[in-house]
């Protein structure tokens, strides 16, 4: 019944679009094409063909530049790292000086200005001209949007806060030796001015349909914004190339991956064979369907919920791990500074700690990578910086808050667990992490299998949503598109509960860090737009408290 649906949906498509049908038909197909594997044969078969064909696009993101015999760095790598440094500098250090006003932002202090403006409610008015404005805009449409500040900001931390923040930082670790850990810091703390830019961009020139259905991401500034500098071509291919790589990205970081390593804990927790695991997939599936089937608007009052109580989970899980251990607290802090800067033990010394951690917060956070923005620009407000504002705590909460938790964790417990041999990678990240929770307390580990298993559907959820919106911009708005997506979405998530793809997974993962070129490239040419756009906001937030300071009302509760 799905299936002819879906045949059907796609004909009506291709034929009223066959400019657009070549392109269709390989994406539709290549999408779904690697799920009917049905047996570890067919799938080792599959996977060899399918790395035929792309490893030359894996080998080419991934390239790694030799800097020296001991140590190299993606090349991916150093365009996000540079582009937070640059974007740290242009803005004055806006990841440090935004912070207080971010806050403000979230907790409401401005929404009244937001929703209509500061020069309206606020300037050169009277207490009873201001109460004649507050009539007439409370009939007025508020500004264009979906969701709040706050539901933007836990719909994008849902899909960065996952596995990442578990099996990637035990890697790093293992790598880097707990030197890594500073240098993580320091490149969540940079990642923040990335988020601000981007994110302020991706507000600043959505789409708003008819409806009021918000369609936005990179794809939109990349064309619209190039276009205002006067390279509207070069505009066009960025934009189309980002569409692209996010849509077919999200089938590797948001869902078969996910959908893996989900399912797998779930086997682990209640030993389940192959077949239940399918199973698991389908509910897992089913779940997804229930939330994004409702849009960002059904997404987001999920994640507001769900992001706040898996990270209250994890962190007071590792809070008390670090508890349990508080002995070793301040020898950890001393092996983190000292490792940061001599790297005893470490390949390449110093510098191979650095690369380690910088490498590790920006495959995290993915500031610069142009997937927060779609997220974001679902926002209320009249004012795009208002949105960037509050992205820039996104790379804190990820990587300097939880990244470190676990970092910390790991260190700590191997003082006497001897859990790992800094210097040696290792494959199994989260088995590491659990190594550790469990020395602490017998049985901990649970906690961290339900993190994993949260982690994983908040990030699905999420993901689904920045793959439509690049199928949208591709194939055009509209419900049908949607759920022609969306179906092979949910697909995807119960196939990848029972296979293990690695050449597609490593594929999507191309993809996904893909995205930062064409994202990098536009946001770099249109940062003068965003520096405007700031500061006619820090304009507007001025206004409104010099005329509080005069005894006019705020206005935010009624607005």
């Amino acid at each position: 019944m799905i299936f002819s649906h879906l045949v059907d949906l796609f004909f009506n498509y291709s034929s009223r679009h066959p400019m657009r049908k070549s392109l269709f038909v390989g994406l539709s197909v290549f999408m779904p094409a690697f799920l009917f594997g049905q047996n570890s044969q067919s799938d080792s078969q599959f996977d060899a063909v399918f790395r035929k064909y792309t490893q030359w696009f894996i080998d080419f993101i991934f390239y790694e530049i030799p800097f020296a015999e001991e140590f190299k760095v993606p090349w991916v790598v150093l365009i996000l790292i540079g582009g937070a440094i640059y974007f740290t500098f242009y803005f004055r250090l806006i990841n440090f000086t935004g912070v207080k006003t971010a806050i403000r932002v979230i907790k409401g202090d401005y929404t009244d200005i937001e929703a209509v403006g500061a020069d309206v409610l606020y300037e050169d008015v009277t207490k009873d001209e201001q109460k004649k404005v507050i009539q007439e805009a409370i009939q007025q449409e508020e500004a264009a949007g979906e969701v709040t500040h706050f539901q933007a900001l836990t719909t994008a931390l849902s899909a960065t806060v996952g596995l990442g923040n578990i099996a990637g930082v035990a890697v790093a670790i293992s790598i880097g030796g707990p030197g890594a850990t500073f240098w993580m810091i320091i490149g969540g703390l940079l990642g923040m001015a990335t988020k601000f830019t981007e994110c302020t961009l991706g507000v600043k020139y959505r789409d708003v349909g008819p409806d009021g259905t918000i369609y936005g991401g990179p794809m939109y500034y990349l064309r619209k914004g190039l276009a205002e500098k006067g390279m509207k071509n070069f505009g066009k291919i960025l934009a189309f190339s980002f569409a692209v790589l996010i849509t077919c990205g999200a089938f590797g970081i948001g869902n078969l991956f996910q959908a893996n390593q989900a399912s797998a804990q779930f086997a682990n927790l209640f030993d389940l064979n192959a077949s239940q695991t399918l199973w698991v997939g389908a509910g897992l599936a089913i779940i997804v369907a229930m939330v994004i089937i409702g849009g960002i608007k059904r997404i987001a009052k999920v994640t507001e919920k769900l992001v706040p109580f898996m990270a209250v989970l994890y962190i007071l899980s590792a809070l008390i791990i670090i508890g349990v251990n508080y002995m070793h607290l301040g020898d950890a802090f001393i092996a983190i500074f000292k490792g940061a800067f001599t790297g005893e033990g470490i390949a390449g010394g110093a510098v191979g700690v650095m690369i380690q951690g910088i490498r590790r917060s920006t495959f995290s956070n993915e500031a610069g990578m142009g997937s927060a923005p779609t997220a974001h620009a679902a926002v209320k407000t009249k004012y795009p910086a208002s949105e960037g504002l509050v992205a820039l705590l996104e790379p804190f909460i990820d990587t300097v808050v939880i990244c470190t938790l676990t970092a910390l964790i790991i260190i700590i417990a191997n003082f006497d667990a001897n859990i790992v041999v800094y210097g040696k990678e290792i494959s199994e990240g989260v088995q590491l992490t659990a190594a550790a929770f469990d020395s602490a307390i017998p049985n901990f580990s649970i906690a961290l299998t339900i993190a994993v298993i949260l982690f994983a559907i908040s990030t699905m959820i999420s993901w689904s949503y920045y793959g439509v919106q690049g199928w949208m911009y591709i194939f055009g708005k509209g419900k049908r598109t949607r759920l022609i997506y969306n179906i092979l979405f949910c697909f995807g998530i119960w196939i990848g509960s029972g296979v293990s793809l690695d050449a597609v997974i490593d594929f999507s993962d191309a993809m996904n860090f893909g995205m930062a070129i064409p994202n990098i490239i536009g946001v770099i040419i249109l940062a003068s737009v965003v520096r405007k756009e700031l500061k006619r906001y820090l304009k507007a937030i001025k206004i409104k408290d010099k005329a509080l300071d005069k005894g006019l009302e705020d206005v935010k509760d009624i607005l």
